[in-house]
């Protein structure tokens, strides 16, 4: 029976374009884990958008004398885009700067404090004597009281992750103009995020399959003990606030976002004209949802999200969160507020999109910090894919057209190097399924090009191109195995590598699309006519190492 799979990406902050830390972290994981599950016959509902009413978007607004309606609608569409670029294959990309999303929000506020879990209390926040008026989160900087950092936001510390008050940080000043604002008191609705203590540690205590660092992280807030959080700020971009005299307050931005996940789904329904469709992500208790995200999101992931689901009742928890380390550049994180990044227009203006998926595939920092370099992207390209991959899948096609016009040969007797070939095509369906369901797209990666190493040594030892010429059967054989061989491998780099598969699908004469074949080894029938043979990947001269690195911007 099919699983309904709900397949949550993070809400990117729309300031700036989008670089590959942030699409190497959450959208290439989250995309290949829902294109495997559709093409395993699952229901998949991939939804996402843009976060429109973040601070940092409204900091830019001020710095280019614009609306920050005008800056979010820019980004938002470069951002929309590049992921169309990058075949991203969402159900639904959104973003929450719209009246269903407001509605949705307003749903759950409405219910948070009809079961009693919001209350106004008095806060003491920066004020900026220069600008008069109060300065949340991300309009304020200083150093980080938990590990030192100087440049910890308002909201969050961005070296270790803690999730922060403007208050907690030591010499504090305004982003702006580095002035030294005053705290005044101003009043906000908080969400009792302490009264979800019990029920989110017995919640978390289940969860022995979540990543060490999710768990860890998630375990010490816990111990540390969970504390009531101010759902509302003093600035005039965001949500509207559902209660009086909230006129020039909005509601926070980490409150609403999160609930974009349950907008976007119920969005999703409406535009399939199934109104009712996402309740069979959310409220059925055999749905599985999966939250993919950047290390320094887990907290809103694991604690505050789960806790508002908790308030508002009947909707599922997150199956799994699904959090990567950091994608470095050099010896620094990948940063859109510092400039240090590859930008992801850019590359997409001058380099095809596939071995870009493969090589943040292979470097994905899954358990641990990884690094970028432009010399490992080459190497990816010209050693992996074109030497192995794409060497393998021409050289098959070709040999075939050239000697069997164009058709595929009827096999002879099979000895024990095909039948220990066309077990290994077993194995890598198998393999690539258990990674990708564990969640473990390294290894999911690893073991389909293990396979296409296998099939250049099978091949370099049948030499079909020689044998032809004395035995044309045993050549016939060899290459119904490898094209037996391109069609698993077809499959299984699929959710990796979706372009260039549905290229080899045509190259090999099969009927519709890769998705109607589905998780299965698909045997290739003698008689099909093959398509023309053409390269899979173009290699890149070594020259591009230094010419990109002469592009990057470094801060400083």
């Amino acid at each position: 029976m099919p699983r309904n799979i709900l397949v949550c990406v993070a809400w990117p902050y729309v300031n700036n374009a989008p670089h590959l830390g942030h699409i190497a972290g959450m959208n290439m994981p989250a995309d290949i884990f829902a294109r495997y599950h559709r093409l395993a016959g699952n229901n998949v509902a991939m939804v996402s958008g843009s976060d429109m009413h973040g601070t940092p978007t409204a900091l830019k607004a001020i710095d280019e004398g614009v609306t920050p309606e005008e800056i979010a609608t820019r980004y938002h569409e470069i951002w929309s885009r590049c992921f169309e670029q990058m075949g991203f294959s969402y159900d639904c990309y959104t973003h929450t700067h719209t009246a269903h999303h407001q509605e949705v929000v307003h749903d759950i506020w409405n219910k948070l404090d009809e079961h009693g879990y919001l209350f106004e209390a008095s806060q003491s926040m920066p004020y900026s004597l220069t600008e008069n008026r109060f300065l949340s989160d991300r309009f304020v900087e200083g150093t980080c009281p938990n590990c030192g950092f100087d440049g910890a936001r308002g909201d969050q510390c961005d070296k270790c992750g803690r999730t922060l008050d403007p208050a907690d940080l030591i010499n504090i000043r305004s982003k702006r103009d580095g002035s030294t604002p005053e705290f005044r008191d101003t009043t906000h609705v908080y969400l009792k995020l302490s009264a979800f203590q019990e029920q989110l540690s017995e919640w978390v205590a289940t969860k022995d399959d979540w990543r060490p660092n999710v768990r860890n992280n998630t375990l010490n807030y816990l111990r540390e003990g969970l504390h009531d959080r101010a759902i509302t700020r003093d600035i005039e971009w965001g949500i509207p606030i559902p209660r009086d005299s909230y006129e020039h307050k909005r509601v926070y931005v980490w409150f609403e976002a999160v609930i974009g996940y349950l907008s976007a789904t119920k969005l999703l329904a409406k535009e399939r004209g199934e109104p009712d469709l996402w309740k069979s992500f959310w409220e059925d208790p055999a749905a599985e949802s999966y939250y993919f995200q950047g290390k320094d999101n887990i907290p809103f992931h694991t604690i505050i999200w789960p806790g508002i689901l908790m308030g508002y009742r009947g909707l599922n928890l997150p199956t799994d969160v699904v959090a990567n380390e950091y994608l470095n550049l050099g010896a620094t994180g990948f940063s859109k507020s510092r400039g240090n990044a590859v930008w992801l227009p850019d590359y997409l203006e001058r380099y095809d999109v596939d071995p870009l998926r493969y090589y943040l595939t292979s470097i994905m920092p899954e358990t641990s910090d990884s690094e970028f370099t432009w010399a490992g992207y080459l190497a990816a390209n010209n050693n992996e894919l074109v030497a192995t991959f794409g060497n393998f899948v021409h050289r098959i096609l070709t040999i075939t057209n050239r000697n069997f016009d164009g058709v595929v040969p009827e096999p002879g007797d099979l000895d024990d190097a095909d039948r220990t070939m066309l077990a290994a095509c077993d194995t890598a369906i198998t393999d690539t399924a258990a990674a990708l369901e564990a969640r473990h797209f390294r290894d999911g990666l690893r073991a389909g090009m293990s396979l296409a190493q296998q099939g250049n040594r099978y091949v370099d030892q049948k030499q079909p191109w020689a044998t032809v010429k004395q035995d044309k059967q045993a050549a016939a054989t060899t290459l119904w195995v490898g094209l037996n061989i391109i069609a698993t491998l077809k499959t299984v780099f699929a959710p990796f590598l979706p372009s260039s598969c549905e290229k080899i699908h045509g190259m090999l004469g099969l009927p519709g699309t890769i998705a109607e074949d589905g998780w299965s080894r698909v045997e290739v029938k003698p008689g099909t006519k093959l398509g023309t043979p053409e390269p899979l990947f173009r290699k890149l001269d070594d020259s591009i190492v230094d010419e990109e690195n002469a592009r990057l911007v470094r801060p400083g």
